[in-house]
C-alpha cells in the first residue's frame, strides 16, 4: 500500500450539480457544495411537470439555490424548460458535462456529501485517469463499519450514484438502450460475472425491464454499461454521503425506513493507495444480499417473503 496525505485544500475538480424540485435538500446539498468550493460548477435541471401543482415555483427556487454561488468559480447551467423524466434529464446533464469536462464530479440533489468525499474523488480521478478497467469512483460504502483491506478503499463491480465520479472515457461508452443486453444475457460472460443464480436472476429481471422501457431511470442502464466493459468502482471503507432525499416526495426511494436512508457519513482520513486493481467479491456479496436484500430472496428466509410475493403477484395481474 502506498499512503499520501491529502491535507484539505481547494478543489481543482468541476462538480456537476443535478437538481428538479426539492428546495429543501438542494439547499443542504448546495451548502456542501459551496464549502469546497469547486471552480466549475454546472448546474443542470429538469423542467416541471405540467400537471404538477406548484412544481414551477419549487423548480424555480431550486434553480436559485443551486445557482447561488459566492465564491471564485465558474458557473454553467442546462434548466429544461419542458419535463424530460429522471432517465433523460440526468443522462443529458451527465452527456452535457462531459462534453466540457474530461473527469468531474457528480451530485444529486438529495445526496449529501461528508467534506472528505471531495478530495477522495479528486485524488482518486487523478490517480486512476488513464487506468480502463476503473470506471467509477463512488462515495457510498454499505459496509455497515467493516473494512476491506489495509488502502482507503476497495474495488467493487457495484457503481454506486448516491454520490460519484468518473470520466468523460468511460461516460461517452454508455448505452441506455442497453442494446447489448439480449444477446449479453445468452452470454457465457454474463454468468461468470454473476455467478450467483439468486444476484443474477435479481438483475435480469431488472436489465430485461430497462431493455422495454418500463423503468424510467438512467442508474440501471449505467450499471450494465459499466459490467459490460468489465468497469470496476473504487469504493471507500467509509461512508462519505448520506441520502437524505428518501420520502414520499421522493422520485424512487419514497421509504424512509430504508436501512440506506440518511446513513451516516464519516471522515476519511489519510488517503491510502491499494497498489492491485481487483474486485473485493466479499464486500459485493455484502453489498448484494444487505443493501438490495439479496439475503431475503435466499432460502430459508425466501420463505419469509413468499407470502408478500404472492400479493404483489396477484396485485399485478388485477391493475
Amino acid at each position: 500500500m502506498t499512503q499520501e496525505i491529502i491535507s484539505p485544500k481547494r478543489l481543482h475538480t468541476a462538480v456537476l450539480f443535478l437538481v428538479f424540485n426539492r428546495p429543501d435538500t438542494t439547499r443542504q446539498v448546495f451548502e456542501a457544495i459551496r464549502e469546497a468550493k469547486p471552480p466549475r460548477l454546472y448546474v443542470s435541471a429538469d423542467g416541471p411537470r405540467a400537471n404538477k401543482s406548484g412544481e414551477t415555483e419549487r423548480s424555480e427556487e431550486v434553480r436559485k439555490i443551486a445557482t447561488a454561488v459566492d465564491w471564485p468559480c465558474e458557473v454553467k447551467t442546462l434548466f429544461r424548460e419542458h419535463n424530460l423524466g429522471c432517465k433523460h434529464a440526468v443522462s443529458s446533464g451527465i452527456d452535457w458535462f462531459f462534453e466540457n469536462e474530461k473527469q468531474g464530479i457528480i451530485l444529486e440533489d438529495d445526496c449529501l456529501p461528508h467534506q472528505d468525499f471531495f478530495n477522495f474523488c479528486e485524488a482518486l480521478l487523478n490517480k486512476y485517469a488513464d487506468e480502463e478497467s476503473v470506471w467509477v469512483i463512488t462515495g457510498d460504502n454499505f459496509q455497515d463499519g467493516q473494512k476491506r483491506g489495509d488502502a482507503s478503499y476497495y474495488f467493487s463491480r457495484y457503481n454506486h450514484v448516491w454520490g460519484w465520479a468518473t470520466w468523460r472515457r468511460a461516460w461517452e461508452k454508455r448505452d441506455m438502450s442497453l442494446s447489448f443486453w439480449p444477446a449479453w444475457k445468452k452470454s457465457a460472460q454474463w454468468k461468470e460475472l454473476l455467478s450467483d443464480s439468486v444476484e443474477r436472476n435479481y438483475w435480469e429481471k431488472i436489465f430485461d425491464k430497462m431493455h422495454r422501457n418500463e423503468i424510467d431511470t438512467w442508474d440501471y442502464p449505467w450499471t450494465a454499461t459499466a459490467w459490460f466493459n468489465k468497469g470496476l468502482t473504487v469504493t471507500p471503507n467509509v461512508n462519505l454521503i448520506s441520502n437524505i432525499g428518501f420520502g414520499p416526495d421522493a422520485t424512487h426511494a419514497v421509504s424512509n425506513s430504508s436501512r440506506n436512508a440518511c446513513m451516516k457519513t464519516s471522515e476519511l482520513g489519510d488517503i491510502v493507495f491499494n497498489d492491485t486493481i481487483a474486485q473485493d467479491n466479499c464486500a459485493d456479496r455484502y453489498v448484494f444480499d444487505e443493501a438490495f436484500g439479496g439475503k431475503f430472496m435466499r432460502w430459508p428466509l425466501s420463505l419469509v417473503n413468499l407470502p408478500l410475493r404472492v400479493v404483489r403477484g396477484i396485485t399485478r395481474v388485477l391493475w
